[in-house]
């Protein structure tokens, strides 16, 4: 694989929402409607200050993708930078693509300057993606993620 990282644009639009429904159903097994997650990734793609998505292409194919996301800290008096909506497709898997996605956004964020750190969340029996992130240097946190989700 040849493998070149850049910035999602709206014309990526189809391949990441496909991913994100193939995402959904293979850690939550849920099924995302269509409409609904094909205009959240275009209001992503559309508004910056939403989120950016950053694509991992083979020749001109999108392979994979994550999400970043902003989350202001006054206790740091910076941001820190979530990972959302990573996927690698199933046969690119292996070959270092994520992590390839994962030092690009770091660098992104330590040129920033105002970027703390970079989280995400990851489903407790995920224990593969766990051991990736770990290799990558993360580290587990003491918090428990709680929610209310408004339907």
């Amino acid at each position: 694989m040849n493998i070149t990282l850049r910035t999602a644009v709206m014309s990526d639009a189809a391949t990441i929402t496909s991913f994100n429904q193939r995402m959904a159903i293979e850690t939550e097994n849920k099924t995302l409607a269509d409409d609904t997650i094909r205009a959240g990734v275009e209001t992503v793609l559309g508004d910056s200050a939403r989120g950016t998505y950053y694509v991992a292409c083979d020749q001109d194919r999108i392979v994979g993708q994550l999400m970043i996301t902003l989350e202001w800290s006054d206790w740091r008096n910076s941001w820190y930078w979530w990972i959302q909506s990573v996927y690698v497709e199933p046969e690119a898997r292996k070959h270092g693509i994520f992590r390839a996605l994962y030092a690009h956004v770091k660098e992104l964020a330590s040129r920033q300057g105002d970027v703390c750190g970079i989280r995400l969340y990851v489903e407790k029996d995920n224990a593969r993606a766990q051991s990736t992130y770990l290799s990558l240097g993360m580290d587990r946190t003491h918090y428990l993620m709680m929610e209310e989700i408004f339907d």
